[in-house]
């Protein structure tokens, strides 16, 4: 995968309105699981991508390095080489002194070549680089994505739950209720006031029977004042 087709997934990715997603969707919750598989596999791809480009980077940057430390090296050849051969010629040792000079300038053709190689990839490490620090960025939006994703999903399971819970509790509240007659509080209810209504005749059956017993009595006792009275009548002369 090339480094714009990373940054271009990273970017478009870390970008996604979560919110107009929902919107959208018939399923937010369904859609959210995809979506978090998404992120993961992708959020995985990009970390591999990354890493090989860093990894190439910081190969760059090594052989960088080592130009600058060849390019000192280098000239620190060609300076040893150059004065050797001063001291060979200033002993009357011309042609060994030449053969020093011409070290000397093979020395400084490598610091040369040297110095080009790190000037030229300098440039490039630069802009690499950036691009590093962009995917770097992008991968940690990614990451913040997907946790606002999973906040999201974690909200949504949350807020099913208790919909479902308070949908369950009406409907049980909803089948209890006393002002139905056909709920099985309200038949209890009615038994109770028929056993209250039973107990209720049987009290005055129960009274009306003992009120015509004193009213037998009475009539007994009225008879006797009678049959006494008429006693008393015939003793009278």
């Amino acid at each position: 995968m090339s480094k714009q087709t990373i940054l271009g997934r990273v970017t478009q990715l870390a970008k996604a309105n979560i919110n107009a997603l929902l919107d959208q969707a018939e399923d937010p919750q369904k859609m959210l699981d995809q979506l978090i598989r998404d992120y993961t596999s992708n959020i995985a791809e990009a970390e591999q991508s990354v890493a090989a480009t860093i990894g190439n980077l910081r190969l760059m940057e090594q052989d960088h390095v080592e130009d600058v430390e060849a390019a000192r090296e280098w000239g620190g050849k060609a300076l040893a080489a150059s004065r050797k051969a001063d001291e060979l010629r200033a002993g009357g040792s011309g042609p060994e002194a030449d053969k020093f000079d011409n070290l000397a300038k093979v020395a400084l053709g490598r610091q040369l070549q040297s110095e080009k190689e790190a000037r030229t990839a300098e440039p490039t490490i630069a802009a690499q680089n950036e691009v590093v620090d962009k995917l770097k960025t992008g991968l940690d939006q990614m990451r913040a994505k997907l946790s606002e994703l999973k906040a999201k999903r974690d909200e949504l399971v949350a807020r099913a739950k208790s919909a479902q819970a308070q949908n369950r509790m009406m409907d049980s509240v909803k089948n209890i209720n006393v002002l139905d007659p056909t709920s099985e509080l309200s038949r209890f209810e009615d038994k109770v006031r028929r056993e209250e209504a039973r107990a209720l005749g049987k009290q005055e059956l129960a009274a009306s029977s003992l009120d015509a017993q004193f009213e037998q009595l009475d009539a007994l006792g009225d008879s006797a004042e009678v049959e006494a009275r008429l006693a008393a009548l015939k003793t009278t002369k």
